[in-house]
């Protein structure tokens, strides 16, 4: 593919560099060159809405607001099993009920997951919604200023250093309720790319994924640059739970997550419902 670099978007999760390592330092033959921007995801879900960037790593959440202007990838994304977001409270057992709950975003896969576990299991409803960046909500909960916080990512596995209770899985119910998969990062790209681009883009990116996975410490690196002061054990966890089959092609199950996560959240009035065939590669 020629022409001018993809203008591309992803978090410095271990997850993401991971995926991404080989086609953004050029071990791919014959892939597009990528101008890489490293944002999280609450950051890119707006890029998304604004049109910005060619390509994108999104919230699952935010495809029913994108999708005119932008198409889902096949692949590069973040689906799994037991990977999903914890609700975290400062005592066990607390009733959620009218209480306050820090999350880190309202454009979210983990706080749609949040409102439809809500739904099944606090007939009176949570109370005030506070949104507070990711690295901020655990103390907060710590130290009182909230009742009970949404976590993602590596806190699954720090959130004990904070003195902090499980409330409830995320992941678990959705897992228990559907059977399916927790959609939780997309890679989108715009539909102005055409078929051919797209297609070519996706491949580029399986081929990215499957070097990733035959040479780990290729992408030792790279991961550990953008990991800030993660440990390299929890690093690989990161990878482990949230690089899988469903990253190498979603497959029927994957969409199968997908369009029910955005339809049961429609049904619940926090998204605008799908249109049909949206979700169709060319």
């Amino acid at each position: 593919m020629t022409g001018e670099p993809l203008q591309i978007a992803y978090s410095p999760c271990p997850n993401d560099t991971f995926v991404f390592d080989a086609l953004a330092h050029g071990r791919v033959p014959g892939a597009p060159a990528l101008d890489v921007t490293f944002a999280d995801i609450d950051i890119t879900n707006g890029m998304a809405e604004r049109g910005e960037f060619d390509v994108l790593k999104v919230s699952y959440a935010v495809l029913p607001y994108v999708l005119d202007e932008y198409v889902l990838l096949p692949c590069g994304g973040a689906l799994g099993r037991g990977c999903g977001p914890l609700v975290l409270t400062r005592e066990a057992g607390v009733d959620l009920t009218g209480r306050t709950v820090a999350v880190p975003s309202e454009r979210s896969t983990a706080y749609l997951l949040f409102r439809l576990w809500a739904a099944d299991t606090l007939p009176g409803g949570v109370g005030e919604i506070v949104v507070m960046p990711f690295h901020e909500i655990m103390p907060a909960v710590r130290d009182g200023k909230v009742d009970a916080g949404l976590v993602i990512h590596e806190a699954r596995f720090t959130y004990q250093n904070y003195g902090l209770h499980k409330l409830a899985d995320m992941g678990e119910h959705w897992e228990d309720t559907t059977g399916l998969p927790i959609p939780l990062g997309a890679i989108i790209a715009k539909r102005s790319l055409g078929a051919a681009a797209l297609t070519r883009l996706a491949d580029a990116i399986r081929t990215s994924v499957r070097a990733a996975w035959d040479d780990p410490e290729a992408s030792r690196p790279y991961v550990m640059e953008h990991a800030q002061e993660m440990d390299p054990a929890v690093a690989d966890q990161h990878i482990g739970l949230y690089v899988n089959e469903f990253t190498a092609g979603l497959g029927e199950d994957g969409y199968a997550a997908v369009r029910g996560l955005l339809t049961r959240a429609a049904a619940e009035g926090l998204v605008p419902p799908l249109g049909p065939d949206v979700l169709d590669f060319p």
